[in-house]
């Protein structure tokens, strides 16, 4: 079982990405109240989230070249010196045109730190990244807790959301400071690079595996055990080498199933992040400020899911470990979506958050390790699977929810869960190289 150890590096990435949770989470219970802020409708108030998506397509675009100029931890702090500047914009700006675009100021460089964040842990930690990735998308979701509960703390009391966010300026020069304090250095090179220039001997410091190590199952047999002509072969059909990671400058198809159910994913959370607030006032009789707090039990789901999910990914292969996941996700949903008092619907979002917990973090684990040396390119390309689902989804929710009422809206998302499962079984498909001579018999491991 591969081995998990958390060192300075560990644990500053953890809470590079936590400060961007406080903020993704944080929007979320805010957007109905900017809409009556602004007096829009639901579609309207929706365009939020096709700003966080532009965000994401040019954060996307932009990871990459500069890791490349920059390195990827300059990049990172830059990316949250971005996060801090929008939020102040936010912050600061009342019109529709201009929050918009102060969410898109956010997201470009949100994306930055989320892109950054995961190929450092994924350099970092070779065999046990998907754990170390799941745990940082549960420190994500940690600091996510707390944004929902000080915005309905300052909403009851009158002062409105801008206290909440003003905090996210305050969280992140707190921890610019302590890394400078204790002298904290995220690696500046590619793995490639800084591996010709200083070979690995920490044991902490493992070179990234070969993706049929990363996926073996004792039951079938990797591509590596095949005559090597038959590997080579196989290998090339599905966009990787022979030892399982992508070709130079090429992304296997495997990639872009995760890539598609990276989408579906991110729609079913920005969904949720956006309009579960809604339905809670709507449905459940919640007040504005009880509602935009009880949006934290998603979160606070998925932060004991990703504690949990962490060793879980030491444990199981990623693909039944997803497909448990989004079965949990379906059942949290239909209990949230029936219930008729508030506290039968935030227990039914608590299970949903459980399920959510592990969606992206096991998605762009697999996606990455395919990757193989086009990890930066690979992170960046994620970012876009991102900006879709940011961009689509929760439009169509609120123009739907406009005709029919956030809950009746709400019936999208089983949709969008059971298109996921259906994306997982085939990415699982996908991880296994077929031998040339014989179609039936799987050469590599996924499920």
């Amino acid at each position: 079982m591969p081995r998990l150890t958390r060192d300075r590096t560990t644990w500053l990435s953890y809470a590079q990405l936590g400060l961007w949770g406080f903020f993704l989470y944080g929007f979320g219970p805010v957007v109905p109240l900017l809409r009556d802020e602004q007096g829009t409708s639901a579609a309207v108030a929706g365009l939020h989230s096709t700003g966080i998506a532009v965000g994401a397509l040019a954060g996307g675009a932009l990871f990459a070249p500069a890791a490349r100029r920059l390195g990827r931890g300059p990049a990172i702090w830059f990316g949250l010196a971005g996060v801090a500047a929008g939020v102040t914009a936010l912050g600061l700006l009342h019109p529709l045109p201009a929050t918009i675009a102060a969410v898109a100021v956010i997201a470009t460089f949100g994306m930055m730190v989320i892109s950054g964040v995961s190929v450092v842990l994924t350099a970092h930690h070779g065999l046990a990244a998907p754990a170390a990735l799941t745990e940082a998308n549960a420190a994500c979701a940690g600091m996510g807790i707390l944004a929902p509960l000080v915005i309905g703390t300052t909403v009851d009391a009158g002062l409105g959301w801008r206290p909440a966010m003003a905090a996210e300026v305050g969280l992140i020069t707190v921890v610019a400071l302590a890394a400078m304090t204790f002298r904290v250095r995220l690696a500046k090179a590619a793995p490639a690079t800084a591996a010709a220039a200083n070979p690995p001997t920490s044991p902490s410091a493992p070179s990234a595996p070969p993706i049929s190590e990363t996926f073996r199952s004792p039951r079938t047999e990797t591509v590596q055990d095949l005559p090597r002509p038959a590997a080579m072969e196989a290998a090339a059909r599905a966009g990787v080498d022979p030892a399982g990671r992508a070709m130079s400058g090429r992304l296997p198809r495997a990639y872009w199933i995760a890539w598609v159910l990276m989408s579906v994913t991110g729609s079913i959370e920005v969904c949720l992040s956006l309009w579960t607030a809604d339905v809670l006032r709507t449905h459940a009789g919640l007040n504005a400020g009880g509602a935009s707090a009880a949006v934290a039990a998603i979160v606070c789901g998925m932060f004991a899911g990703r504690l949990a999910g962490g060793r879980l990914a030491l444990r199981w292969p990623p693909v039944p470990l997803l497909l448990a996941a989004l079965t949990i996700s379906l059942a949290g949903f239909a209990l949230f979506w029936s219930a008729p008092v508030g506290w039968l619907a935030v227990t039914g979002l608590v299970v949903l958050g459980l399920g959510n917990a592990l969606h992206y973090p096991l998605a762009i684990s697999i996606a990455l390790a395919v990757a193989g040396p086009a990890a930066d390119k690979a992170a960046g390309w994620a970012s876009y699977s991102m900006g879709v689902g940011f961009g689509i989804a929760p439009v169509a929710l609120g123009w739907v929810a406009d005709g029919v009422g956030p809950h009746l809206a709400f019936l999208l998302l089983p949709g969008f869960i059971a298109a996921a499962m259906l994306l997982t079984v085939r990415l699982g498909r996908a991880l296994r190289l077929r031998a040339p001579t014989d179609d039936r018999t799987p050469v590599s491991a996924a499920a």
